[in-house]
């Protein structure tokens, strides 16, 4: 009796193993924000972990009113080229860019009262692009309707095709001139509510929550795991922060001019060393800034410190290295993805100049006035204050050659009006007193000193 009581526990412990391996596996990714950096890189490092837990389902939980067209063009790709299949739930919106999105997906389904659509291209003020900008939209929602491919109908012998997603339709989400019979009127863009979505082949269901959306999936027995960030994601996150870089770029720019205020290495320069390392390193890391950004940086600090210490004045290097650095920094922060569409990549670049110009004259306006206290107040001792007054016997220049005035010598080079003359076989810079041209070798006669300069005149024969 207690064998085969044993034996059905142990019966049962395997079945319950079993059931608990055969757990289907879903991988939640959320699009609750604008389109745009931070979303993407969140949802490649989610698709990455998926692939590698061998996740059976991908599904994204979104709420977007859009965002920028070159990151929803990049989400679109990953997906469409996912080996997992990928399932969206539109919680409320997926507008534009999120449209553009759901579409690449393999299921849609939305909540009651959602939408989906208005996929027209826009610019910062929400007005429609020029037709350039929209071409290439409807060029892209277009290709992402096709990749999904045709039904195959059949009715008694006859065979038929029909999209699965009509890309004409997906297409006058974007382009408003586009007319739809019985779906949309010259002059507006399509946008479904959910029942309008099902009837025309752009969502599969109307779920109330995630759980049923698996469930009209099919998905019953499952786990739901997401993406955690790890210290190294949470330290990155933190320093490209758009208020952390700007006090990084404050310390840059500060750093180098209290240097060059107190030539020598030290705190200041490092601070600055500190700095650079703190805003480039993440950015190259995440993929944002690339070595040309960092090599031009250091190419402006060199042309910099060349104009300062080696070519005199203030020109063309020092210009050079002072645009090479601010276009280091500019530069570093535009993810070169955005080069794919002008738009937003002007937007990204004009954002970018405006956070480096504006914490770099704050930098350079709060250095000086600091530098003014530090070094201007006796209490903190960050110079020297003693003064050398000339009432006290303090000069500043050698006064040797005074003892020269009233005696006669010879003019060693030519006087116009400056030159050699030689005193009792010493040698002085000497200057003619009256201005005017003495020839080498004439007789001459100290009338005056100044400032460590000996006046002369012409001696009469």
């Amino acid at each position: 009796m207690k064998r085969l009581v044993l034996f059905i526990t142990m019966f049962l412990w395997v079945l319950g193993v079993q059931a608990e391996g055969e757990r289907t596996l879903v991988f939640k990714v959320d699009i609750k924000d604008e389109i745009g950096p931070e979303v993407w890189r969140l949802v490649k490092k989610s698709f990455e972990k998926a692939q590698e837990e061998n996740a059976t389902y991908i599904l994204i939980d979104m709420n977007t009113y859009g965002g920028m067209v070159v990151y929803a063009d990049s989400l679109r790709s990953l997906i469409l080229n996912s080996k997992i299949p990928v399932w969206v739930f539109i919680d409320n919106n997926a507008a534009s860019a999120g449209a553009l999105i759901s579409i690449a997906c393999d299921r849609i389904y939305m909540r009651e009262g959602a939408n989906i659509g208005a996929a027209t291209v826009v610019n910062q003020s929400g007005e429609a692009m020029p037709d350039k900008y929209q071409s290439y939209m409807r060029s892209m929602i277009r290709a992402t309707a096709q990749a999904h491919g045709k039904d195959t109908l059949i009715e008694g012998r006859d065979t038929s095709y029909r999209w699965k997603r009509d890309p004409h339709i997906a297409e006058a989400m974007v382009d408003q001139t586009i007319h739809i019979q019985g779906i949309t009127d010259s002059g507006k863009v399509v946008t479904f509510t959910p029942h309008e979505a099902i009837q025309y082949g752009f969502c599969d269901g109307i779920a109330e929550n995630v759980s049923e959306v698996l469930k009209q999936g099919g998905v019953e027995n499952y786990t739901i795991t997401t993406y955690t960030p790890t210290g190294l994601d949470r330290i990155i996150g933190f320093l490209i922060n758009p208020v952390i870089q700007g006090l990084l770029i404050m310390l840059i720019i500060g750093g180098i001019y209290f240097e060059l205020q107190t030539p020598g290495v030290g705190f200041p320069l490092l601070a600055s060393v500190v700095a650079c390392i703190l805003y480039f390193a993440p950015l190259y890391l995440e993929g944002i800034a690339d070595y040309g950004d960092i090599i031009l940086f250091v190419i402006g600090g060199l042309l910099l410190l060349l104009e300062i210490f080696v070519i005199p004045g203030f020109g063309v290097t020092g210009i050079s290295g002072i645009i090479c650095i601010i276009a280091g920094l500019v530069l570093a922060g535009v993810d070169d993805i955005s080069f794919e569409f002008f738009g937003d990549f002007a937007g990204m670049i004009l954002r970018s100049l405006f956070l480096v110009i504006t914490c770099s004259l704050f930098a350079l306006i709060s250095s000086i006035w600091l530098s003014g206290k530090l070094f201007g107040s006796r209490r903190l001792a960050l110079a020297l204050h003693a003064e050398q007054r000339a009432e006290d016997g303090y000069v500043g220049v050698d006064m040797t050659a005074v003892k020269e005035v009233d005696k006669e010598g010879v003019t060693t080079t030519d006087l116009r009006p400056a030159g050699k003359i030689r005193i009792e076989g010493e040698i002085y810079d000497a200057v003619s007193a009256e201005g005017d041209y003495i020839t080498k070798g004439s007789r001459i006669k100290v009338v005056d000193y100044q400032a460590g300069q000996l006046y002369v005149v012409k001696s009469e024969d």
